[in-house]
């Protein structure tokens, strides 16, 4: 069965999750420099079957768009032009990087291994696609 990949989108690094080959758990990939976030893409799909891919949705508390939103669709729409065969998702990502902190916490983590913010977006990733797990 393919895989499942995530994307927790961003700026300047972009955190990746991805499910084993059965859909069963998510786990953090890597974090990649978000310039060379499609050449990483162009590879892992030539190594790994892939079903679909999540790209998260920024939203504010009330539901609409947030600022960074447009950015990311302007991505999602550039994803789509490259790999037009992959199905992608787009899924709520409210609260995914307080959630990553909290994870990096409550696992003990201490101060300056909880700045991390290349792990802070694996993490996010791995929750937008376990929660997505959960859902299906």
């Amino acid at each position: 069965m393919p895989r499942i990949l995530a994307i927790d989108y961003g700026q300047k690094r972009t955190g990746i999750a991805v499910t084993d080959e059965m859909q069963i758990i998510a786990s953090g990939l890597t974090t990649v420099p978000t310039h060379t976030l499609i050449d990483f893409l162009k590879n892992y799909f030539e190594k790994e079957k892939v079903e679909a891919v999540l790209i998260g949705e920024p939203k504010q508390m009330n539901g609409q768009p947030s600022q960074s939103a447009s950015i990311i669709k302007g991505f999602a729409t550039h994803f789509s032009n490259i790999f037009p065969e992959m199905k992608v998702v787009r899924v709520d990502e409210r609260f995914t990087s307080k959630m990553a902190f909290q994870t990096m916490i409550d696992s003990g983590l201490n101060k300056k291994q909880r700045q991390n913010k290349a792990l802070i977006d694996e993490i996010s990733a791995t929750i937008l696609l376990q929660d997505y797990l959960r859902q299906k």
